[in-house]
């Protein structure tokens, strides 16, 4: 699937139209931005059912929305405590992305039924599991995922290279076997599914030959690593209802694996800064942010209120929102700011005090801890608001 994005400057317009009455700092979701990614996405699963991550999403309606699209099923949820709150809400079926030691939350999961059949915690370790029976008597088996380490290795020894993120511990498939085992010597836990995050494959733009090569490299060793884990433990008697991989930027890899059931995405329904280095797809920009002028210090440079929403991740450039207009700059010795944001260019000598400047967030989700509310722009130009997690009070870390 294949269509140009919206030109920026017009965009801008859009969105400083449809929001002329409301105060910036304010966020804003284009619904039919949204459409397009979501239905891109499914083009990309190619029959996949896909996992929406939640932690790139941080908006119930949003979850909801997509949820009730075809080829969506089930939330990746990041928190123990975000899972029950997501159930509660009426979804169905919840995968934890990341091992949790919520006392509270755990407790609370193993004490309901309706929880326990819904929630699918994340392990990788025997520890994490007696901590979690420690604290936690279920009054029926616990539903757990086994987090199987999908990064690239190359090299031997003290010259081996680790190309991924450091995740899991386990990595062949007696590794995963094993710890099976241990759940069920332990008792009171289902092993339900296995997962792989490729993220030296999906979090990395195609910014150069090499890259390619590394990612061609590491689909190809992690394609073959995986069956042989999904063989393993199917051979050792555990009966697996999924086989969770991928994410916004490998889901066509992901997908094309017959041993993966089901892929994850989330970042691309919003389509961030990050995402604009990839080649293999393009969507189209869905959120936005605006922030006010309230300086004038220089005639090429408007100083703007708020701006520090800096993304997760090492730091450096690719973590800075990026204004939608393509003529305006962030300073290099200033950035943006917890209190104010200067930007630099031709347009800016056109700014006056009280006028707007949209920006794009360099990652997906992260940006609403910031913002009460999405106001939900429609393809006729009308606007809504809807509550973000902060702005239902929760905060899930």
């Amino acid at each position: 699937m294949t269509s140009l994005a919206p030109d920026p400057r017009r965009q801008a317009a859009r969105l400083s139209a449809a929001t002329a009455e409301l105060d910036p700092p304010l966020a804003v979701l284009d619904l039919a931005a949204l459409q397009h990614n979501a239905t891109d996405l499914v083009h990309r699963a190619g029959g996949s059912p896909i996992r929406i991550a939640a932690k790139s999403v941080r908006c119930r309606w949003v979850l909801h929305d997509v949820l009730a699209r075809p080829g969506f099923a089930g939330v990746m949820a990041y928190s123990v405590a975000e899972a029950i709150w997501l159930v509660r809400d009426g979804v169905e079926d919840v995968l934890l992305g990341y091992p949790s030691v919520d006392r509270a939350a755990l407790a609370e999961l193993a004490a309901d039924p309706k929880l326990l059949a819904a929630i699918t915690l994340m392990v990788d370790d025997v520890a994490q599991l007696r901590f979690i029976r420690r604290v936690a008597d279920p009054v029926q088996p616990i539903r757990i995922c086994l987090d199987v380490d999908a990064s690239l290795r190359v090299g031997r020894g003290r010259l081996q290279a680790h190309l991924g993120v450091r995740r899991s511990p386990l990595r062949a498939p007696a590794d995963a076997v094993r710890l099976a085992q241990q759940a069920l010597e332990i008792g009171g836990f289902s092993v339900v599914g296995v997962m792989f995050y490729e993220a030296q494959i999906a979090g990395l733009p195609d910014s150069s030959p090499a890259v390619a090569l590394v990612k061609q490299r590491s689909a190809l060793e992690l394609s073959q690593r995986r069956t042989a884990v999904v063989q393993g433990l199917r051979a050792a008697g555990v009966v697996l209802e999924f086989v969770n991989a991928g994410g916004t930027g490998s889901l066509e890899l992901s997908a094309a694996d017959p041993s993966v059931t089901e892929v994850t995405a989330g970042s691309g329904l919003y389509s961030p800064v990050l995402f604009d280095g990839y080649r293999t797809f393009r969507g189209w920009p869905a959120l936005f942010f605006a922030l006010p002028v309230v300086r004038r210090p220089a005639p090429d440079i408007a100083t703007l209120f708020g701006g520090g929403y800096v993304a997760s991740g090492p730091a450096s450039k690719s973590r800075l929102p990026a204004p939608l207009d393509p003529g305006l700059k962030l300073l290099g010795t200033e950035g943006g700011g917890e209190v104010q944001t200067p930007v630099r260019g031709a347009p800016a000598s056109h700014l006056a005090v009280g006028d707007r400047v949209w920006f794009r967030p360099a990652k997906a989700g992260e940006v609403l801890e910031r913002f009460d509310g999405l106001h939900l722009l429609d393809a006729d130009g009308g606007i809504r608001a809807v509550p973000t997690y902060r702005g239902e009070g929760r905060n899930f870390g």
